[in-house]
Order: C-alpha cells, then sequence, then structure tokens
C-alpha cells in the first residue's frame, strides 16, 4: 500500500468541490481516460477577478482524487495571475507530501489549473494543447513537458520523469530520449549558475562541488551504467561524502560494491576532488512497487 499522509487520505475520502460549475468562467481539461487519468477543472470568478468558486471531476487514483480536491480549496480567492503561479511541488507540499510513483497527479492538477486558465483567457474557445513534439506515445507526454517537470522538480533519472509525468512508464521505448533531456537540462543548469572550474585543485564552493558532482554523473558514469542496463541517482552530498542509489540492473548485481568503488568513486575523485568517496544509500535503491490502489 502507498503512505498517504493524513491530508490526502481526508481529501480522498471527503473531496471537496466535487462537480461542475454551471456557466463557468474557465475550463480546463487534462489527461485521457485510456491513459488512466483524466481531470476536469471549472471556476468562476467574482466581479473583482478573483476566483470565487472551484469545482473538479476526475476519473483517477486517490492521489489524483486528494489532489484535485486540495487544488480547488487553493485557488479559491485568488486571482488568476496569483492561481497561474501554483506549481505541483504547491500541491503536494500542501497535501503533506506524495509517494513519488504518484506526484505525476500534482502535475496533471497544475496542468488543469493552466488549461482552464488560458481557456478564459481565449474567451472560453481557446483549446488547451501541450507544447512541443510528443516523446512517450504511450501516454502523449511531449519534450517540453517532461522538460519542464525536470527543470521545476529538479529530476535526474528517467524512474523519476515518469513519476511525475507517467513519460516512459509504457513500452519503454522513450527513456533514451528522456535521458538525453535530463543530460541537456542538468547541463544547461550547470552552464548557467556555475562559471568554469578547476575539477581538481582549488578548494570548490558547496555549490560548485555538488554541480561538478551531478555533471559528472550524467557525463562520466551514468552512460557506462545504461550501457549494462542499470542506473544511478545522486541522493546526497555530506561534506566530502557522496550518497548515491543504483537503479535497473545495477540495484540487484552482486558487483555493486565494485561498481561504487572502481566506477563511481573513481570518476568523482578524477573529475571532481580527490577527497570524496562514495556510500550506497540501500533503502532509497529498493526498487518501488507497481501496486494499485
Amino acid at each position: 500500500m502507498w503512505d498517504y499522509t493524513d491530508k490526502v487520505k481526508d481529501h480522498f475520502f471527503n473531496p471537496r468541490n466535487v462537480g461542475e460549475i454551471d456557466n463557468p468562467d474557465g475550463v480546463g481539461e487534462v489527461g485521457s481516460l485510456a491513459c488512466g487519468d483524466a481531470l476536469k477543472l471549472t471556476f468562476k470568478l467574482d466581479k473583482n477577478g478573483k476566483i470565487a468558486d472551484a469545482k473538479f471531476k476526475t476519473f483517477g487514483c486517490a492521489s489524483a482524487i486528494a489532489t484535485s480536491s486540495v487544488l480547488t480549496e487553493m485557488i479559491k480567492g485568488l486571482t488568476l495571475e496569483e492561481a497561474a503561479k501554483v506549481t505541483n511541488k504547491d500541491i503536494a507540499d500542501y497535501l503533506g507530501g506524495l509517494p513519488e510513483q504518484k506526484m505525476h497527479c500534482s502535475v496533471m492538477g497544475r496542468e488543469a489549473l493552466e488549461a482552464a486558465i488560458e481557456n478564459y483567457q481565449g474567451g472560453g474557445k481557446k483549446k488547451y494543447e501541450l507544447e512541443g513534439n510528443i516523446v512517450c506515445t504511450c501516454f502523449g507526454v511531449t519534450d517540453k513537458e517532461i522538460e519542464r517537470v525536470i527543470r521545476e522538480n529538479n529530476l535526474t533519472t528517467v524512474e523519476q520523469v515518469t513519476n511525475y509525468c507517467k513519460a516512459g512508464g509504457g513500452c519503454g521505448g522513450c527513456q533514451g530520449e528522456i535521458e538525453k533531456l535530463i543530460e541537456k537540462i542538468h547541463g544547461d543548469k550547470i552552464k548557467e549558475i556555475t562559471p568554469p572550474v578547476p575539477r581538481i585543485g582549488g578548494k570548490l564552493k558547496n555549490i560548485q562541488k555538488i554541480q561538478l558532482i551531478q555533471q559528472t554523473i550524467n557525463e562520466q558514469i551514468r552512460p557506462a551504467l545504461r550501457a549494462h542496463g542499470g542506473n544511478i541517482e545522486l541522493i546526497d552530498v555530506e561534506g566530502n561524502k557522496v550518497i548515491v542509489a543504483f537503479r535497473g540492473m545495477c540495484a540487484q548485481c552482486r558487483l555493486t560494491e565494485f561498481t561504487m568503488k572502481d566506477v563511481v568513486e573513481a570518476k568523482l575523485r578524477e573529475f571532481v576532488s580527490k577527497d570524496l568517496f562514495v556510500e550506497e544509500d540501500r533503502d532509497s535503491t529498493q526498487e518501488p512497487h507497481n501496486h494499485r490502489e
């Protein structure tokens, strides 16, 4: 069973604002029954341009119902400009958190809100369409949406991207393209934030060290592991201790200790700092089971 917070359970068992507003000012419909999740959000504005009422209809799991319910509560009383700033993280945080594998429900809520706002701004005629080119044909997810969830939630693995927008969770044929988008985003992020610094010698600021560690994992370590059906995720950095979790085939491999020392640690010492050492977070290494509510 999923580990849900009390707030998630409350909004699942006692959802607020279920239904559809008559003559709404804005309508947002996202997802599809074929993909397993669908959400329709409607809202009505008051004379001051604030959201006076909001209702939802959804088809999905407990998380989909809870995130939709709490979203309608969050946006009441907000102007459209204020509501447009609500992120999927805000929705999840309001609920006290969601299981990682259910974060895509919070993303669906954010998309429905954006669709409803666009619908209002387009005079009720504009139909919401995701920008970009379809990457995941199984779930109809575009490259722009994948890039957005990577940026906004600092995602570093295909598994995380799947948790947040379902991309890669069907046939798996798009996972290579998702990897490229992850590497592109984090490469761009490092170029924007961090000036060139020596990889060995000289004292690195903590943020520079973390960014170089992530860059080294993306460029030097992950490709080698992927070639053998494995993957790696950076969990935390504590001083010179780098905590990682192995994914895929690496999570079950008997040579994990060798990989950690002779591949991961060796590369990080070569490209970042000779003082680094690596530990495995075995709890995070456990692959999630594919339960259903």
